[in-house]
């Protein structure tokens, strides 16, 4: 399978903490990959890892250098100035003009419903506007690429369903997408393929229905317990 990015063998290490354990793991383009384990198993740092942020302490990380990559973080942060410039920050900081960079944040605020608080300061936002604006943020990047870290963990139900539709929107483009979550709900719905991480380690990497309705094997049953319910 061609991937746009590859791990071989990745540890990270965060002084005696090993966050990651001997992760192999590839993705290719149009996939929807979710990442599922209790708090703690390594979601987050493999997003950041894949990312770029973080560099592992052992193993190799290699990248289809053509791609475009966004992230949206579970906490969005926001710049104290308008919508509108936290959202052109983006593509002028990869390198467009700063007329380019407003004119693609209209676009993409447009396109996730916030063309009307362009001009307000992000930080009266609510918490599901600041999520679409990161949305938007990552869309005015137009990337190939959308790694996602518990989008929605924090929304009501209302905001959860704006979010996902926008996830589903990315996917419909044909954007990759890498997302962590513990709704089990979300994962059905807008993923292709699962990858169960506990204590740093992929104990189990299957696509969605074979994930959910097994038989998941010997080798995945902290998985298939996880799933029931019965874990995490």
């Amino acid at each position: 399978m061609a991937g746009w990015i590859q791990l071989k063998g990745v540890d990270l290490d965060y002084g005696a903490v090993q966050a990651l354990r001997g992760v192999d793991l590839r993705i290719a383009t149009g996939e929807r990959v979710a990442l599922i384990g209790a708090n703690g198993c390594g979601k987050s740092t493999l997003l950041r890892v894949l990312e770029g942020i973080l560099r592992p302490s052992a193993g190799s990380v290699v990248r289809d250098v053509r791609l475009r990559q966004a992230m949206v973080f579970q906490r969005p942060f926001a710049l104290r100035a308008s919508v509108l410039f936290n959202v052109a920050l983006a593509p002028w900081l990869r390198g467009a003009r700063w007329r380019a960079a407003r004119e693609q944040a209209v676009l993409a605020l447009g396109r996730v419903g916030l063309g009307a608080v362009a001009l307000r300061n992000a930080r009266t936002l609510s918490g599901g506007q600041l999520q679409r604006m990161a949305f938007a943020r990552a869309w005015s990047l137009r990337p190939d690429v959308l790694l996602l870290d518990e989008p929605t963990a924090s929304l009501d139900p209302h905001a959860k369903r704006e979010v996902e539709s926008l996830m589903a929107d990315f996917a419909a483009a044909g954007t990759t997408l890498v997302f962590a979550s513990h709704n089990l709900g979300q994962v059905k719905r807008l993923a292709t393929r699962v990858v169960y991480l506990e204590q740093g380690r992929v104990l189990a990497d299957l696509p969605v229905r074979a994930f959910f309705t097994g038989p998941l094997g010997q080798t995945s049953r902290e998985a298939e317990l996880f799933v029931k319910g019965e874990l995490g």
